[in-house]
């Protein structure tokens, strides 16, 4: 049969699907042949080498699963059509069950750093996934359609939120926690935290947990310092509001480019990789632009995209 779906820029076009049953035998070479993303489900759009394998379950339960397995591969196909993505975007492994030890990135460093236990300020994950983890900072932007296409895609994302640019609509980010997502510390008013005292540095983290607190029931653990500036007393003042992380990034993704910390300008296993909640007013398109660019990229290279917190 053909099934007409409809993309966010109302361009309709058809996918075909396969009808044909799965019995005994060929239950196994249905499921290994979904496993490794050899089905090709639609013209355009193709499933992305490097599938994770997943563990299958007991042999007598291999026709539900392989069925419960191709219905959630023509679901990403669907949903990849749908949002105009190059690819089908990888699965990501399992969460590890022994997380990496988190250091600061060399250079890094502030003094007291070790004998005071200050987080760490860090821009890759040590892990040898082949994975990279999307960070989104402020607010300011308050897309609808995002987050149909992150639920839609079912993409894990870490947010970063300043007050002074979600009060507007606390709501949103309701929604967006409601799916799934962390919201977490990046200050009240987003300022140069280095040229602030101890004091006022204290005032805009652990007021920020407050509001997080208040607004969405939780104190995260994770804290972005505005422009990714710190000193000793800003990790000194995020400890003491509760903080133990404090993740910056290798990359930048925007609606039509990517910035790079590194002179190689590649992507590598556990990168962190930050964007805005901006659209067309800062860039040269919407936040959807900003994902298609972010996941053509990670997918036609072999990289899943995984949720941070799910690696500390």
């Amino acid at each position: 049969m053909r099934v007409v779906v409809q993309n966010d820029k109302s361009r309709s076009f058809r996918v075909k699907r396969s009808a044909t049953g799965v019995r005994g035998a060929f239950t196994a070479l249905a499921v290994a042949a979904l496993v490794s993303g050899c089905v090709q489900d639609a013209p355009g759009v193709r499933g992305a080498s490097g599938q994770q394998p997943l563990q299958a379950p007991p042999a007598r339960a291999l026709d539900t699963y392989a069925s419960e397995l191709r219905a959630a591969y023509e679901a990403r196909v669907a949903a990849a059509e749908r949002w105009n993505l190059k690819e089908v975007p990888l699965t990501p492994p399992p969460p590890p069950a022994e997380k990496p030890a988190i250091a600061p990135r060399a250079g890094f460093e502030v003094t007291g750093q070790e004998e005071e236990d200050l987080p760490p300020v860090f821009t890759t994950v040590p892990t040898e996934d082949k994975v990279v983890f999307l960070t989104i900072d402020d607010g300011a932007e308050k897309d609808p359609q995002f987050l149909r296409m992150m639920s839609d895609l079912k993409i894990p994302y870490t947010a970063f939120l300043s007050d002074y640019l979600i009060r507007d609509d606390y709501g949103y980010f309701g929604k967006m926690r409601d799916r799934g997502v962390t919201l977490n510390n990046h200050t009240l008013h987003h300022p140069y935290l280095p040229g602030l005292s101890y004091a006022e540095q204290r005032r805009e983290i652990c007021g920020m947990q407050d509001v997080l607190e208040e607004r969405y029931g939780t104190r995260p653990v994770l804290f972005r310092p505005p422009y990714g500036n710190y000193n000793g007393d800003t990790l000194r003042a995020a400890k003491s509001c509760g903080i133990k992380y404090a993740p910056i990034w290798n990359e930048e993704v925007f609606a039509d480019h990517w910035d790079y910390r590194e002179s190689d300008r590649r992507l590598r296993p556990g990168d962190i990789v930050l964007t805005h909640f901006r659209g067309p007013g800062d860039w040269g398109g919407t936040m959807r632009d900003m994902v298609r660019e972010f996941l053509d990229k990670v997918t036609a290279e072999g990289y899943a995209v995984a949720r941070l917190e799910d690696y500390l």
